[in-house]
C-alpha cells in the first residue's frame, strides 16, 4: 500500500480531516482517515496541502482547446458554422495536440474526470496518452430522416474499431448532437443502439431558444437552414426533451447538455427517466442563452455536474471556480423557498467532484475519497485563509481554494500520479507552443473566411 499525508483532507460527503491521510491500495482508496492512524507503510508528506478527490468536468470538447479568441463576438448559429469550417483546416494530429493541452490544462485545476464529445476520436487518444479518467462520447450528425441509417452504421463502426482500446479509465460513448442536428430517426436509432451495446449517451438539448422554437414552430434560424438544404422541417415536439421522449431517447445512460430552456415538465421527465444533465453556466452566458433552472431541477433529484465545454466558448478549464460561479447565479435566481434552500446546502466542492460523478452515473468510483473508491485525488497548496480555520468544513474548503485559485501541486488518477510538484510526468514542452500557432492559424482563417 502507498499513500499521501497532508495538512488536510477534504473527503466530501464526511468533515475534513486536520493533518489527515489517503491509504492507496492499487487502483482504489484503502483507508482515509487521521494520519496518525494510517494503516500501512510509509506516507508520502505532502505538508500544507488540501487534498481532494479529483474533480469532474461533466462536459468538455478537448479537441477546441486552441479555439480561445478565435470565435469571439459570434451569435450561437454562426459560431457553430464557423466552427465547422474551421475544424476542416485542422489536421488529425492538430486536434490531438488540441485535446492533449486541454487535459493537461485541466490536471493543472485538479480535473482528473472528463466527458468529452467529439466527432474526432482526439479526447479518446489523448486521455488513453496521459492516463486520466473519462468518456469519449463519439458525436454523429444527420438532420436528414433519410440518413438516419447510413449515419448510424457508420456510428457502430467506428465504435466496434475502437472498442478493444477501452480500459478500466477511459470508455467510449455515443452522442447524437443536438435537435438541429440530428432527426428524429436518428435520435431512435441510436438510443436503441446504444441500449443494446451498454453504452452512455451524450446530448446537446434546450441549450437556446432557436432550438426550441425549430422544434416546436418548425421556425427560426436553424429552420432556415435546414430548408434550404432541402430538408422537410415541420414541428417535431412541445420542448426538446418531449421530442426526446418521443424518440425513447431518455434513459439512465443519458447525459443531458446545458438544459437551459427546461419547463417544469421537462425537468420532471429528466428527474423520471434518471438522466444527467451537464450544466455549462460560462458557455451559457457567452451566448446569452440564459439560466438553465439548476435549483428546480436539484430540488427534483436530478443528478447535475458542472461542465466546461469548450474553451471556444469559455476561458477557464476550472471546473471549481464554475461551480462556485453556478451556486451563486442559482442562489439569486431561485423562484421557491425549497430551491433556495437546496442551492444554499451545497458547496463547490461536492458540485464540482460528487455532482458530477452523479451526472455520469459514477458515484459507486469517483467523486468522493473513501475505502474502496477510485484512487482519484487532487493535491492543492492549503490557502492561507484556510490554515486560520479552527474546523474548516467542505464548503470553506471550496470556497478558500477558489478564492485562492492555486493550482493542484500533485494530482492522482487511479492511484497513478500523473502530475507532481505541478509538473506532468510525461510533459511536452513544445505542446504550448504548437498551440499558439493552432489559436494563430485559425485566426488568420476566420480574417481570410469570406461573411455569410
Amino acid at each position: 500500500m502507498s499513500g499521501f499525508r497532508a495538512a488536510l483532507v477534504a473527503p466530501v460527503g464526511e468533515p475534513p480531516i486536520a493533518d489527515g491521510a489517503v491509504v492507496l491500495d492499487g487502483e482504489r482508496v484503502a483507508w482515509v482517515g487521521p494520519a496518525e492512524r494510517a494503516p500501512g507503510g510509509a506516507l508520502v508528506d505532502l505538508g500544507d496541502c488540501v487534498i481532494t478527490p479529483g474533480l469532474v468536468n461533466a462536459h468538455t470538447h478537448l479537441d477546441l482547446t486552441a479555439y480561445r479568441g478565435v470565435l469571439d463576438g459570434l451569435g450561437f448559429f454562426e459560431w457553430i458554422r464557423t466552427l465547422t469550417g474551421s475544424k476542416l483546416t485542422l489536421t488529425a494530429e492538430q486536434l490531438l495536440d488540441a485535446a492533449r493541452a486541454g487535459i493537461v490544462e485541466g490536471l493543472a485545476r485538479g480535473i482528473t474526470t472528463y466527458a468529452d464529445t467529439a466527432n474526432t476520436t482526439a479526447a479518446f487518444d489523448a486521455m488513453l496518452e496521459l492516463g486520466v479518467r473519462g468518456i469519449a462520447y463519439l458525436e454523429v450528425f444527420g438532420p436528414d430522416p433519410a440518413v438516419a441509417g447510413t449515419k448510424l452504421d457508420e456510428l457502430a463502426a467506428q465504435v466496434s474499431a475502437l472498442r478493444p482500446r477501452e480500459t478500466s479509465r477511459v470508455q467510449l460513448g455515443v452522442s447524437p448532437h443536438a435537435p438541429y442536428s440530428v432527426s428524429d430517426a436518428l435520435f431512435a436509432g441510436v438510443a436503441a443502439y446504444a441500449a443494446r451495446e451498454a453504452l452512455p449517451v451524450a446530448i446537446h438539448i434546450a441549450e437556446g431558444i432557436d432550438e426550441v422554437t425549430l422544434l416546436a414552430e418548425g421556425t427560426g434560424p436553424w429552420a432556415a437552414f435546414l430548408r434550404g438544404r432541402g430538408i422537410v422541417v415541420a414541428p417535431r415536439g412541445a420542448s426538446p426533451v418531449a421530442m426526446l421522449a418521443s424518440a425513447g431517447a431518455l434513459s439512465e445512460r443519458v447525459l443531458l447538455i446545458h438544459g437551459v430552456h427546461l419547463r417544469p415538465s421537462d425537468i420532471a421527465a429528466v428527474a423520471r427517466h434518471g438522466c444527467g444533465v451537464a450544466h455549462c453556466p460560462w458557455s451559457n452566458a457567452w451566448f446569452d442563452h440564459g439560466t438553465a433552472p439548476v435549483a428546480a431541477m436539484l430540488a427534483r433529484g436530478v443528478r447535475v455536474g458542472v461542465g466546461s465545454d469548450s474553451m471556444g466558448s469559455n476561458t477557464r478549464m476550472d471546473v471549481l471556480t464554475e461551480a462556485a460561479d453556478a451556486l451563486k447565479v442559482q442562489q439569486a435566481a431561485a423562484r421557491t423557498v425549497e430551491e433556495a434552500d437546496g442551492i444554499a446546502a451545497l458547496d463547490a466542492l461536492t458540485f464540482a467532484t460528487l455532482g458530477g460523478a452523479r451526472a455520469l452515473h459514477m458515484e459507486q468510483a469517483i467523486g468522493t475519497l473513501s475505502a474502496g473508491m477510485a484512487a482519484d485525488l487532487a493535491a492543492f497548496p492549503l490557502p492561507s485563509m484556510l490554515s486560520r480555520v479552527a474546523r474548516p468544513t467542505t464548503r470553506s474548503v471550496a470556497e478558500a481554494l477558489v478564492a485562492s485559485g492555486a493550482s493542484a501541486s500533485v494530482v492522482v488518477v487511479a492511484g497513478e500520479t500523473v502530475m507532481d510538484g505541478g509538473r506532468m510526468r510525461v510533459a511536452d514542452g513544445a505542446l504550448s507552443e504548437r498551440i499558439a500557432s493552432m489559436t494563430e492559424q485559425l485566426i488568420r482563417w476566420r480574417a481570410q473566411r469570406p461573411p455569410g
